[in-house]
């Protein structure tokens, strides 16, 4: 049996640490070239080098801030001058701020959390999503939250950019259908790197709201990330997956 996403291009925002990662490892096993974009060039480079020495795959490192329009463009350029074509583009990049209160929330807090995770997705689906069109076919993967539907007090700009960005996705299911692909992870709580400030209670608290009795580790994104990437998923656009181990 071939590997499902060989000699194809991958595009991972947010793609040198946590869930982004091991879904850039796990593209790269399944025979995908990647392009690993973050804001923090030698953690891609690192990664990047990995990738190569394991998998025998293309692998380009690229700093990016998707929350700068500009960077947004050149990521897309970069990817496009390398490769010549993007088959998979993966919007992971994200990010929440904590704040005491809501009157308490600047203005440069809200458009950073907005900027991160809503508003490089929608420029880079805008870019490459219509390149996709162009060239007959590809698969947009947008990581979503589970805050997008069930928001907490001290998330909540982070929650309303993620419930845009699922928004987003129902729309550009429709826009690039029939030939370009747009689905939606929505994740529930991961033990990631933001997961390394939670005490080990809260851990069990939150393991505790799900039917698997446990919070997710990286790799639990794996399964669902190659799904929508490949053909596997050929008839499903704008769907959304809860990867939430059965949030209650």
């Amino acid at each position: 049996m071939g590997k499902p996403l060989s000699d194809k291009v991958v595009v991972v925002t947010g793609g040198s640490r946590g869930l982004g990662r091991e879904m850039v490892l796990a593209f790269a096993e399944a025979g995908a070239h990647v392009v690993i974009a973050s804001r923090k060039l030698d953690a891609c480079d690192a990664l990047a080098t990995e990738v190569r020495e394991k998998f025998g795959v293309r692998a380009l490192p690229t700093a990016c801030n998707v929350g700068v329009w500009e960077q947004c463009d050149a990521l897309a350029a970069a990817a496009y001058a390398e490769f010549g074509r993007v088959d998979v583009l993966v919007n992971n990049a994200g990010m929440s701020l904590l704040y005491p209160s809501l009157d308490q929330v600047t203005e440069a807090m809200f458009d950073k959390v907005i900027a991160t995770n809503l508003k490089g997705a929608f420029r880079l689906s805008a870019l490459i999503g219509a390149r996709m069109v162009a060239a007959g076919g590809g698969s947009i993967v947008n990581i979503s939250s589970m805050e997008a539907t069930h928001p907490e007090p001290l998330a909540l700009p982070y929650a309303a950019a993620k419930a845009g960005l699922e928004a987003l996705s129902s729309g550009l299911a429709q826009t690039y259908g029939p030939t370009v692909r747009v689905n939606t992870i929505r994740c529930g709580p991961f033990d990631t790197d933001i997961a390394k400030a939670w005490p080990p209670e809260m851990k069990e608290a939150l393991g505790q709201h799900t039917a698997l009795r446990r919070i997710g580790a990286p790799a639990d994104i794996v399964g669902a990330a190659l799904y929508f990437a490949s053909d596997a998923s050929a008839f499903a656009s704008g769907a959304t997956l809860a990867l939430d181990g059965g949030w209650r």
